[in-house]
């Protein structure tokens, strides 16, 4: 993904969302365990029971911590995420290598259709925050964003379109306002 790319809505039926329900159902459960735990060895394994992949052990986490399925949430090396985030993984959200998550951010990859006669329906995209990308606390990242290499996401924005690599976007919605100059 880069940074223009238009990230076609994914609709889920009612089938996919019952056929998904044990696990979320499983999830729930676990996510409730992994806020009750302060040891990060357990919290990563609980992660990776809820991922269904290995996390590695460069990863910190701060609970609590908040998914909606889990299974479409992919973690990178050296990733942290401080605490209180939500991380709505339906539509498939990645983060890179070296990415931070501020306290309270809100990753959101599902939405639903404007039409009110289909508002019920479920919409995805996915969401990509890429090699060292911090979101900044209590940001909101919506569906089908880029969040680009070593690009920061100001505290409270709301990401409604992709962020170019080295830039610093800051409001609602957020905006470019700085770019990041590399110093060797």
């Amino acid at each position: 993904m880069r940074e223009g790319d238009i990230i076609k809505p994914k609709y889920l039926d009612q089938d996919y969302l019952q056929a998904i329900q044990p696990i979320v159902d499983a999830n729930q459960h676990r996510i409730q365990q992994l806020n009750a735990t302060q040891q990060p060895s357990a919290i990563r394994e609980l992660l990776a029971a809820i991922t269904d992949q290995p996390i590695d052990d460069s990863v910190e986490i701060r609970v609590p911590l908040w998914t909606d399925y889990g299974r479409n949430l992919k973690i990178g090396k050296r990733v942290f995420i401080n605490d209180n985030v939500q991380i709505t993984d339906l539509g498939g959200i990645e983060l890179a290598d070296d990415v931070l998550i501020g306290p309270g951010a809100m990753l959101l990859s599902v939405n639903h259709p404007l039409d009110p006669a289909k508002r019920h329906a479920v919409e995805v995209q996915p969401i990509h925050i890429e090699r060292n990308a911090w979101i900044g606390a209590g940001a909101k990242v919506l569906a089908g964003v880029t969040v680009g290499e070593n690009a920061v996401v100001g505290a409270g924005a709301v990401v409604t379109k992709s962020v170019p690599a080295n830039t610093v976007v800051a409001g609602v919605p957020a905006k470019v306002i700085k770019t990041i100059e590399q110093v060797d």
